[in-house]
């Protein structure tokens, strides 16, 4: 097994699996699947969710609400991506926690990275919501946040894509993927992995980030294990 303990970034919108917004159940039972093989290979796992599929902090700037209101609201968005991905994967057998940024009464606990540690060690799978807590901070950089809180050995960003390409595989079909990029080379071709702030983190910190398919049955299982799966970008190359 190549990663022992591992940070797992879902977006909110991979939740609604086909449909435009809201949770689909089919795609919730998918990956509760997939997070339950490496359960089963005691792998420790770490999960931030975004909130997009229910509500996004930019796009309700755009209808009015105050940025700092609507950032807010997205954080609460998170959270309840977090209990319905708890509640399938406890329908699957496995054992869980919910840590939020903030008090969020009798869902959740208290994000700290000791308690996520704790609990990855007793067998649990960690779900953490709430973004960082603050506004203005995007759930990638909560992602790289909680990574380095937690000693994750990787960030694995689950994408709908196989990796990284140097221009959108969806719209061109001569689209160039990268199998292993450094974090400098990335920048330097303006890539747009992560945001900014999240990419430099993880940079900063030398938290390799592993860009894969999340839809691809078995590919987490083969990331983990070290298998050529998607896009990795680490602080020097191969």
């Amino acid at each position: 097994m190549k990663y022992q303990r591992i940070l797992l970034k879902l977006s909110g919108e991979a939740l609604s699996g086909t449909k435009t917004h809201g949770l689909d159940p089919s795609r919730l039972e998918m990956y509760a699947h997939e997070i339950n093989e490496l359960s089963d290979k005691h792998v420790q796992v770490g999960i931030v969710i975004g909130g997009g599929n229910i509500f996004r902090g930019l796009q309700g700037t755009r209808q009015g609400i105050h940025r700092i209101q609507g950032d807010y609201m997205g954080m609460l968005a998170t959270v309840i991506n977090g209990m319905a991905l708890q509640d399938a994967l406890e329908s699957a057998g496995v054992r869980t926690a919910h840590l939020t940024a903030f008090p969020a009464g009798p869902v959740s606990e208290i994000m700290s990275g000791n308690k996520a540690i704790n609990h990855m060690e007793e067998g649990r799978v960690v779900i953490i919501s709430g973004g960082t807590g603050n506004p203005f901070f995007t759930t990638d950089t909560a992602a790289a946040l909680r990574a380095a809180e937690t000693g994750a050995q990787v960030l694995m960003k689950g994408t709908r894509v196989n990796g990284i390409f140097d221009k959108d595989p969806e719209k061109y079909p001569d689209a160039r993927k990268f199998n292993h990029i450094d974090f400098n080379e990335a920048i330097r071709l303006k890539l747009g992995i992560m945001d900014l702030t999240a990419f430099t983190f993880c940079m900063e910190n030398r938290i390799p980030i592993l860009v894969f398919d999340m839809n691809q049955p078995g590919n987490l299982l083969r990331a983990v294990t070290g298998e050529s799966v998607g896009t990795l970008v680490s602080p020097e190359t191969a």
